[in-house]
């Protein structure tokens, strides 16, 4: 038995993996990358919740006797004080970080999502970059790590739909002319959140959103809709993860943005990504 964990701009999240599978997932919403777009620090009061998500998910994982592994995706590479961030988690949870780069996380995702040797590809939009990879006859074709996400957006733009645009169409300017061929999977918190909403699932289920389809006309409309409304209005819509509501409606714009980008018809969703990843990566499932 392992435990991966996957220190995000957005959320902490744990899995434990025994017999070739993942028992559970757990989230924890801790806003890491909250500001850091801006002052390009991790600040005090994030770090401070950051720290106390993984502080209890090691915790759990010590009390089944299960070793630590831990990576860090964008807010930490690209803060000033991300070294030293990782040197707090060392020091109070005896935990090494693994800092991943861009194209790293890139990887990670396809590794996670992908069936070995099939052609297709990831969308992976996180709180601070946004990594897409695809592959084509066992080879990669493209991987890249742009700098956008969900938090950095709504940090920088808050909820205006023309800033928004203007921030997202600068950002994708890389993925002109791209033609991924095969099943593009979307994964990570802000594909899960939509994909819970349009089954209408009142709580979390992995079997259930398993390459949940989330089509193009679907997702522009979806976009428009939760732009439209207020947080508060937000947090009733069924499938809606609350600590999401604020930053939710960027995301999905981004997302519908980066299909009409690629072309494509749909994506699917993947409850499998960068924590399997991790795994295979490193030799450990």
């Amino acid at each position: 038995m392992v435990a991966i964990l996957d220190i995000g701009s957005n959320s902490v999240r744990l899995m434990l993996w025994a017999d070739g599978k993942s028992l559970y997932k757990k989230v924890s919403t801790t806003r890491l990358g909250e500001g850091a777009s801006a002052s390009g620090r991790l600040s005090d009061a994030a770090i401070k919740r950051t720290l106390s998500a993984i502080d209890a998910f090691s915790r759990e994982a010590r009390s089944i006797r299960a070793p630590i592994f831990a990576f860090a995706t964008a807010a930490v590479r690209s803060a000033e004080n991300g070294r030293e961030f990782c040197a707090l988690v060392k020091e109070k949870c005896d935990i090494d970080v693994d800092v991943v780069s861009g194209e790293e996380e890139a990887s990670l995702g396809l590794g996670g999502a992908l069936p070995p040797d099939s052609d297709g590809g990831i969308i992976d939009i996180g709180g601070a970059s946004t990594e897409l990879c695809f592959r084509r006859r066992g080879e990669i074709t493209f991987r890249t790590s742009l700098p956008v996400g969900c938090v950095s957006l709504f940090d920088s733009c808050g909820e205006q739909k023309d800033a928004l645009e203007a921030k997202i169409d600068a950002a994708l300017f890389p993925l002109s002319g791209l033609a991924p061929v095969g099943a593009i999977y979307a994964i990570g918190g802000t594909a899960s959140t939509l994909a819970s909403i349009k089954l209408a699932l009142p709580a979390y289920d992995a079997s259930r959103l398993q390459n949940c389809v989330l089509e193009i006309e679907w997702m522009r409309s979806e976009a428009e809709t939760l732009l439209a409304l207020k947080r508060e209005e937000r947090e009733y819509i069924v499938g809606m993860d609350k600590s999401r509501a604020d930053i939710i409606a960027g995301g999905a714009l981004l997302l519908a943005k980066i299909m009409e980008k690629l072309h494509l018809p749909e994506v699917l969703f993947s409850d499998r990504d960068n924590l399997e990843g991790y795994l295979r990566m490193r030799g450990l499932g």
